[in-house]
């Protein structure tokens, strides 16, 4: 009888990892996403979806590199200890490795990055979609950018009694540095934090700053559900 406890709790806990994988797996949706590798014990949050965005004033091949402190799980195109593309104007990409075409390069990773939520906002679940698209033009994103954006993280937060959501900049960028050649004249780097709360709670509210496009631009966004 022990024994057959012990399975069973056995197919439970499997069960349960599972599904965590599973959430992951609402971006896989080409055989060209490669895994990297696997998640270690010591890492806590998972970095989603990272998009990276490239607009040169004219076609030119740019290179894109990743300097993560943490473990890539995901890329798409495939890394290979970095990208190199044609880029139009329009945000169109042609990856170099496979002459395929591309809307932009995609990451995911986990680390033990330490999010800052000393400012930040409380939202209510319903009012999020209304929130991220006010907040996420005001940064500087187009409708295009802020409609993936909220299309991808509007399912983990609009059924949330609050959202604690928090804008990283000096975090993010410290844990995912980009190197990009030719280097671009502007940068963009949108990466949200947010947990989900059951309770409304009093936080600082944080400033943000809008964003201007001149010359090539790379606009990149990503986020984080925080779980502790």
């Amino acid at each position: 009888m022990r024994a057959k406890s012990v399975i069973f709790l056995a197919l439970i806990l499997a069960l349960g990892l599972s599904a965590c994988v599973d959430d992951a797996d609402i971006t896989k949706a080409s055989t060209s996403a490669v895994k990297i590798t696997e998640s270690t014990e010591d890492i806590r949050e998972e970095d989603y979806k990272p998009v990276i965005y490239l607009y040169p004033e004219e076609l030119t091949k740019v290179s894109v590199e990743l300097d993560y402190r943490g473990e890539l799980t995901l890329t798409y195109p495939s890394y290979n200890e970095g990208w190199q593309v044609m880029a139009y104007p329009d945000g169109t990409l042609i990856n170099q490795a496979d002459q395929a075409e591309y809307s932009y390069l995609f990451w995911e990773g986990k680390s033990a990055v330490v999010y800052d939520f000393s400012s930040g906002f409380v939202v209510k679940g319903q009012d999020t979609e209304r929130f991220l698209k006010e907040k996420l033009q005001f940064l500087g994103l187009t409708a295009r950018e802020y409609n993936e954006f909220i299309v991808f993280w509007l399912p983990h937060m609009i059924d949330n009694p609050y959202n604690l959501i928090s804008f990283q900049e000096e975090a993010y960028t410290e844990n995912a540095n980009l190197k990009i050649s030719p280097k671009p004249d502007s940068l963009l780097r949108v990466f949200m934090a947010f947990k989900a709360l059951e309770e409304e709670l009093e936080i600082p509210e944080q400033e943000l700053a809008t964003f201007s496009r001149q010359g090539f631009t790379v606009v990149e966004w990503g986020g984080c559900l925080v779980k502790h």
